[in-house]
Order: C-alpha cells, then structure tokens, then sequence
C-alpha cells in the first residue's frame, strides 16, 4: 500500500475548525470499501454518473469546452475536497483535468492512492482540510467539487467560504449535499440508513444536514460569487438510478461561479 509523506500530508489536519473528529472516524472504519459497488457505498457509486454528467456539463460550458471531447477537461486544474477513496478523482482525471484530491481521513487517501496505482492514474492525493490547504497558500483551482462533504463539516458557512476561496477567478465550485426536509429524514436516514442499510446507520445526521439557503447565506455576501441552484437529483426505485429533476427536498446540487 503507498505510504503517505510528509509532502501530501498537512499537519495542521487535526485541529482544523472544519473536522468533526466522529465524522472522520466514522469514514475510516468504512475505507476500504469504497470501491466495492455492492458495499457501504452502493448509493455513492449508483450515485456517480449522474453527478458526473452534472460536472461534466457544467464544467465545459463555464470553460468553454466539447463535452464529446474524450478529454474536455484537459488543461484545467481541479481539486476534490473530501475526496474519500477517490470515487470523482478518477473520472475527473480521466476526463483530462489535473486532479488534486484531498481528504482529513488518511485510511481514505491510502486507498484512493492504491486503486489509482492498480489502474495506472496519477492523482495528487493528500491528507488534509481545505483550511490547511488555503493557508499553505499553494494554488487556486480551476474547479472546485465540494460533493457530499458539507454535511459532514463541523462549521458548514465557514467550509464553504474556505472552499470558494481556493477557486481562481472565473472559476467554478460545485456543491452537492442533501436538503434538511422532512422527506430527507425519511427517506435518506430512516429510509435508507436504518431500514434499507444502503448505508451504515448514523452515516448522515439530521441535524447536520444544510438546506440550499444555508449555502447561499454563506457565499452570498461574497460579490465574486454567483450562485445558481438548487438543481434537485431524484432516485428511481423502479430503475434503480438517479436523474436530475426538479425535486430539491432530497438531494440538490449548486454551481458556484467566481468572478
């Protein structure tokens, strides 16, 4: 398994205000299982290609590129916060982009950074916040995916605004979380969690949960900032997929773009 160095680890991971030491516990003891499509992260890969498609979308229209490109994302840089075990960062990659993926749980990055070995990709993987990563001043990205992690911050506003401050100007954030609503609750944690265990129970909390104007009251401010969304994203039971829609009491994304 690759070893993490002192290069792709930031020190200051531990105390950073956006860890929520349960949450990063909670992530490590599911690790390895992240590329197994039948295992705790069914839904996330069931999940994948639509989201995909959604930053594929959106991501070449802001930038101007041929989304029939094989690689229309060549040439930018991206970095994915709370990477996990690399589920975007690949894809992402794939699709051309140069891909820096970082997460607070290093069980995660170990093996995101094996499964890219095994199938030959070069990913920038590292352990770490988006704080520590904004005050190492390192660089500013093209796009930013900020894909079901605000959730599961300590802080959500201060996270966000740290995560749209690593976006370069006339860059792009995309934010996907799931909605505090009454649907939510039943459906993603009692539904999904407690009685279905498409994941383990406790995975997501309530009151954790950020509804699409937390988000905008946390950037909004912000006059570089352009908010657009939210985008809904609805699961069907019949065909066992997911699709955009115009349904944001569950799942909903967001598109930020900087100016």
């Amino acid at each position: 398994m690759p070893k993490i160095s002192q290069d792709t680890a930031f020190a200051d991971a531990p105390v950073s205000p956006s860890i929520d030491p349960s949450e990063v516990a909670k992530f490590a003891a599911m690790a390895e299982d992240w590329w197994n499509p039948t295992g705790k992260f069914r839904p996330l890969h069931k999940f994948n290609p639509t989201r995909l498609a959604f930053i594929r979308e959106k991501a070449c229209a802001h930038f101007g590129r041929d989304p029939a490109e094989r690689a229309p994302l060549k040439g930018l840089r991206v970095l994915d916060i709370g990477c996990g075990g690399g589920l975007l960062c690949e894809p992402m990659t794939r699709m051309g982009a140069t891909v820096m993926g970082v997460d607070a749980t290093e069980p995660n990055i170990k093996t995101a950074m094996t499964h890219a070995a095994e199938v030959g990709l070069t990913i920038d993987y590292r352990v770490g916040t988006a704080e520590a990563l904004l005050a190492a001043d390192v660089e500013k990205f093209d796009l930013v995916l900020n894909m079901e992690v605000v959730e599961h911050v300590a802080d959500p506003a201060a996270f966000l605004q740290t995560c749209a401050a690593l976006v370069r100007p006339g860059g792009l954030m995309l934010v996907a979380t799931i909605n505090r609503t009454p649907k939510a609750l039943a459906l993603a944690i009692i539904g999904a969690e407690r009685i279905l265990r498409w994941l383990p129970p406790g995975t997501h909390e309530y009151d954790k949960l950020v509804k699409p104007e937390e988000i905008t009251a946390a950037l909004g401010s912000d006059p570089t900032l352009t908010l657009s969304g939210p985008i809904g994203v609805s699961y069907n039971p019949l065909l066992d997929s997911w699709s955009l829609s115009k349904d944001t009491a569950m799942n909903y994304m967001m598109v930020v773009e900087k100016g």
